[in-house]
C-alpha cells in the first residue's frame, strides 16, 4: 500500500458513500483509477467492506459496558467467539492479556437489559465468572486516523 492508497482509505473512512469522482479529486487520481485501486484494495483484504455508521444512542441502545470473561479449562478463542457471535447486543469481542481470557463490549437499552445479556454470556459452559464495568461517557471515539493507516513508524 502505497501514500495514495492510505489516503484514498481516509477518505473511505470519512465518507464511504463518496463517488470514485470525489474520491479521485481529492487524491489526484481520475474516478477509474481510484475504482482500480480500491477493487485492489479490496481484493487484498485491506479494505474488508463498506458501512453504516449509527448513532447507538438514536437506535435505542443508551448502555453500554464492558465484560472480562473468564474461562475454563482449555476454553478456545474459537469456542468464546461462536458464543459471543450469538447476542446481538456483543458490540465486539477480544482475547486479552492479564487475568481474563477475554473482554466483550455489550451495547443494551438500559442497565436491566445489560445485566440480562450478562447473565445469559455467563450461563454459557465454559465461563467460570466475569467482571463488568458500565461506560459512564465516552472519551474518545474515532476511526483510524489517515497518519496511522500504514505500519508505524520506527525512529
Amino acid at each position: 500500500m502505497d501514500d495514495i492508497d492510505a489516503r484514498i482509505i481516509a477518505a473511505l473512512i470519512r465518507d464511504a458513500r463518496a463517488s470514485y469522482a470525489e474520491v479521485g479529486k481529492e487524491v489526484g487520481l481520475s474516478a477509474p483509477a481510484v475504482k482500480r485501486r480500491v477493487d485492489r484494495l479490496r481484493a487484498a483484504g485491506a479494505i474488508t467492506g463498506f458501512s453504516a455508521r449509527v448513532d447507538p444512542a438514536a437506535m435505542g441502545w443508551t448502555t453500554e459496558g464492558y465484560v472480562e470473561l473468564f474461562c475454563g479449562g482449555r476454553t478456545s478463542p474459537e469456542e468464546i467467539a461462536a458464543a459471543v457471535r450469538r447476542y446481538s447486543e456483543v458490540a465486539d469481542a477480544c482475547t486479552v492479556t492479564g487475568e481474563a481470557d477475554a473482554l466483550v463490549h455489550i451495547r443494551a437499552a438500559d442497565v436491566r437489559h445489560f445485566e440480562e445479556v450478562m447473565e445469559r454470556i455467563r450461563a454459557e459452559p465454559f465461563v467460570v465468572r466475569t467482571r463488568s464495568v458500565i461506560v459512564l461517557s465516552r472519551l474518545v471515539d474515532r476511526d483510524p486516523v489517515p497518519g496511522s493507516l500504514g505500519p508505524p513508524s520506527v525512529s
